[in-house]
């Protein structure tokens, strides 16, 4: 009986020698100077072309934000804003940097928010932002109306964009759920051509995103059979304020990296990644906390020289990564695997494309080898040449 298991072991060996071998030609006759690095469960090597070169990731770096939030934060962590009412009825918002703060998540919390205070007007809205240093910025993100180059904030909704059909000077929302509102009108007659489109709240004065949060949140409150009768302004939280309502965000941590990985979010990557180090530092929050936090974690893994990152989203030329580097991350997040889209075939994903740059990473499953880690970067090529190396690997091992 053992001599027919060793038997059968060896002639499987013998088999899948000549299939790594033709993977391993086929990968270089599609990409000869391509990045392509694919390891078993055990870590053995199956592939490994131009595999010590450091490469930039783009938003294939989100995998790592995304495994450092579970380091870290856990998968069941909610984010959390919080809502103050004084003897004027005026009621506070204090802002935690939720995010997935929705038009969808702003009528579940309206209602609740009611149902602690009553339905007598609010005589006016404070949002304090604090959470977020005023002089906050992202390394990458720069000064535009595209909707990756929303700011980072402590309160925004619908990830600090605005989604709105503009004709001459009459602006509608292009979304069912969120209410027009006027600060959202003004914004896309200013800074919006005709059409449908969504443009990133302004840069040049990060208040605009947050009064357009406040409108929002009166718009919401309204809707609920509530009303604002003054105005919307930003400030703080009076001492000794106790908070009438929390607001839980009803989606979990691993539900909300699911949607920043399959939307590739650069905003929603970057709000996890400065939670990162508020949770282990405090806040506010601060971009040089979340990265002592990450040097340390990297250190702890034997990252230290393998993964350098200098902000969560990938929207930075700087960040640099090295294919084992990165495979290590990906045996580490290997359990969270089904947060990341899949192929046909059941193979889990996440790209990174900029001028330039096309990455691909993840898990491909395979009939010999189970699921492998891969790590694909190329400097040329079209965009579906990276699916064509992945198609290799799961057909060929």
């Amino acid at each position: 009986m053992w001599s027919r298991l060793f038997a059968a072991g060896f002639a499987a060996l013998l088999l899948s020698a000549p299939a790594v071998a033709d993977v391993k030609d086929r990968i270089a006759a599609l990409a000869p100077s391509g990045l392509v690095l694919v390891l078993d469960e055990d870590g053995k090597e199956l592939v490994a072309r131009n595999a010590d070169e450091p490469f930039v990731p783009a938003s294939v770096a989100k995998l790592v934000t995304a495994w450092l939030a579970m380091e870290v934060l856990g998968a069941d962590y909610r984010f959390k804003t919080r809502f103050f009412l004084d003897d004027d009825r005026v009621l506070y918002v204090r802002g935690g940097g939720d995010p997935f703060l929705v038009s969808e998540e702003l009528a579940l919390l309206a209602p609740e928010l009611l149902s602690r205070t009553g339905t007598e007007p609010f005589t006016g809205i404070v949002i304090d932002s604090s959470y977020y240093p005023d002089d906050l910025r992202i390394p990458g993100i720069e000064a535009t109306d595209e909707a990756y180059d929303a700011l980072n904030s402590a309160l925004a909704v619908n990830f600090n964009t605005i989604n709105a059909v503009r004709k001459g000077k009459t602006v509608r929302s292009a979304e069912e759920q969120t209410p027009i509102t006027p600060l959202a009108i003004s914004q896309f007659r200013a800074r919006a051509r005709n059409g449908r489109s969504r443009i990133s709240l302004t840069q040049e004065d990060p208040s605009v995103g947050v009064k357009y949060a406040g409108e929002l949140v009166a718009a919401f409150i309204e809707k609920a059979g509530g009303s604002v009768t003054g105005e919307i302004a930003i400030g703080s939280v009076p001492a000794g304020l106790e908070p009438v309502y929390v607001h839980r965000q009803s989606r979990d941590l691993a539900e909300i990296l699911r949607q920043m990985l399959i939307g590739s979010n650069n905003y929603m990557a970057n709000q996890i990644f400065l939670e990162i180090g508020a949770q282990r530092s405090g806040g506010p929050v601060s971009l040089e906390k979340s990265l002592a936090v990450t040097r340390k974690i990297f250190a702890k893994h034997g990252l230290a020289d393998a993964i350098q990152l200098v902000e969560g989203s990938g929207i930075s030329r700087d960040n640099r990564f090295t294919a084992r580097g990165l495979a290590k991350v990906l045996d580490s997040f290997a359990p969270h695997a089904e947060l990341l889209r899949s192929t046909k075939k059941g193979s889990r994903y996440k790209t990174g494309t900029f001028s330039g740059v096309r990455t691909l990473a993840g898990y491909a499953k395979t009939a010999d080898h189970g699921d492998v880690r891969f790590v694909i970067s190329l400097n040329s090529g079209p965009g579906k040449l990276r699916f064509r190396l992945l198609q290799a690997i799961e057909r060929g091992l």
